[in-house]
């Protein structure tokens, strides 16, 4: 179950989340929908990054029985930008960048591994018919 925190008056596509995170894990997440400003205090705060970025991972620190796996922070100004930048819909680039996240909460991290990351991001992009862009966007 994902539990939404959306600070915003845009539509999240619940349902579909939910449906990739049945893919990848039991557990219970909490997802927030924020703004650039507030994603960039994230980002500094946690990541000493000063600027916006289009999403962060919060994995809890102890994997206990019904407890949470984490949270994870969207960037809607994000969202939006991609979507229109690569001409697919809100809804898909959403499901993008959570997918993106949520492999971030289950320990997979593009930074250090040989490729999982990506290699499972495609695998979920496939599974459920989404746009490549992201594919592309991590090619670089």
């Amino acid at each position: 179950m994902i539990e939404l925190e959306n600070q915003t008056h845009y539509d999240v596509p619940l349902e579909l989340l939910e449906q990739i995170t049945a893919e990848v894990t039991q557990k219970d997440l909490e997802l927030i929908i924020t703004d650039n400003a507030h994603i960039q205090e994230l980002n500094l705060e946690h990541r000493g990054l000063d600027k916006a970025t289009d999403v962060l991972s919060f994995p809890l620190e102890f994997d206990l029985p019904n407890m949470p796996l984490g949270s994870i922070v969207i960037s809607y100004n994000y969202v939006q930008d991609k979507a229109q930048e690569y001409g697919h819909s809100f809804e898909n680039e959403m499901a993008l960048l959570f997918i993106h996240g949520l492999l971030h909460l289950v320990g997979y991290d593009h930074e250090v591994d040989e490729g999982q990351h990506r290699t499972k991001e495609e695998e979920l992009i496939k599974a459920f018919n989404l746009p490549k862009s992201l594919i592309v966007r991590n090619s670089f």
